[in-house]
């Protein structure tokens, strides 16, 4: 069984749109042991929906958290159940997306005003869950004072029996702000993360937010959080933060590049070619490969022109590697 609390020494943050099933098998080419986080999913949308396209996921992206998004205790007790058959590492609640069509109905960011109501949902999942259920939260929303109300909420989840909280360490504006904004404009205010971490000792807490480098993430850590989330930066340096995580982190294995990463994805895209897929849903998520290198740009080109007509295959891929690397030589 995966020792989570191990894993979430250094995780991938669940990004809509971004962490899929083809983002997640890129990124576990560069890292053997960061927990992987899948895209909110809906509770109504797991009870009502496609289900193996909305749980479905590859052996190999182990271990890999689901995140959950509503605020029905009911439909996220039959949420977890039904997700039970995809045997996740980790259920997620999202409590933390500021959204507008998070907040239409009432759950993300806005369930930081419902810690009674956040603890029975954590509860029902709880008992329904045959895996660990941990939450992400913010340390507020709004005109909450954060270190006023984030202890109080703490409490109420640590009581409801989760033992695991990802806190991103800035306030949601609910109004006036985009959801973009809100990953940038509120202040970070890692002192409180921390000074969480000392009131609730038995809690093991990870820190999100504006971590932009693996050498930020070993500082947080030495400094005495348990864990470190990275969303944006993680996408788009996977070889400078992923593929150093194994050595650095968890102290095994050694540094992957981004050549072997690409290479590794060669039967994965081969595989979803032959299933129907289309090049560009895997090699998106690719284009930051090579992130800060000669012939990177190369690289970003021929993927975001090509990988998308129809035809595109392996040769695509092995054209951009060229490209870059007669550009480098």
């Amino acid at each position: 069984m995966t020792d989570l609390n191990k894993a979430a020494r250094l995780s991938v943050a669940p990004m809509i749109d971004w962490t899929d099933s083809n983002c997640r098998i890129f990124h576990r080419q560069f890292s053997r042991n960061a927990l992987l986080y899948t895209e909110m999913v809906t509770a109504p949308a797991v009870i009502h929906g496609p289900r193996a396209r909305l749980l479905g996921y590859r052996d190999a992206e182990h271990p890999v958290a689901l995140q959950l998004g509503g605020a029905d205790p009911a439909q996220l007790r039959e949420a977890v159940r039904i997700a039970a058959d995809w045997n996740y590492d980790e259920i997620n609640l999202n409590c933390g997306c500021p959204s507008d069509r998070v907040q239409s109905g009432a759950f993300g960011a806005v369930l930081m005003r419902q810690p009674d109501l956040v603890a029975e949902i954590l509860s029902e999942m709880i008992a329904a869950s045959p895996v660990e259920v941990t939450l992400k939260c913010r340390i507020g929303v709004d005109d909450q004072e954060p270190s006023d109300i984030l202890p109080a909420f703490l409490e109420k989840v640590a009581a409801s029996g989760v033992r695991r909280v990802i806190i991103h360490a800035r306030k949601a504006w609910l109004q006036g702000l985009s959801p973009k904004e809100n990953r940038d404009i509120p202040p970070l205010d890692y002192d409180l993360v921390f000074a969480m971490k000392a009131a609730f000792p038995d809690l093991h807490i990870s820190l999100n937010g504006g971590v932009k480098s693996l050498a930020e993430a070993q500082a947080l850590l030495d400094r005495g959080l348990d864990g470190v989330m990275i969303g944006r930066a993680a996408y788009h340096e996977p070889a400078d933060i992923l593929g150093q995580a194994d050595p650095l982190i968890w102290g095994e294995g050694h540094a992957i590049s981004a050549e072997e990463a690409v290479h590794a994805m060669f039967p994965v895209i081969e595989d979803h070619l032959r299933a129907g897929g289309r090049l560009h849903q895997i090699t998106r998520h690719m284009l930051g490969a090579f992130a800060g290198r000669p012939g990177a740009r190369q690289w970003r080109r021929i993927l975001s022109e090509e990988a998308n007509r129809d035809g595109a295959g392996l040769h695509t891929v092995e054209k951009a590697l060229a490209a870059m690397d007669q550009l480098a030589a």
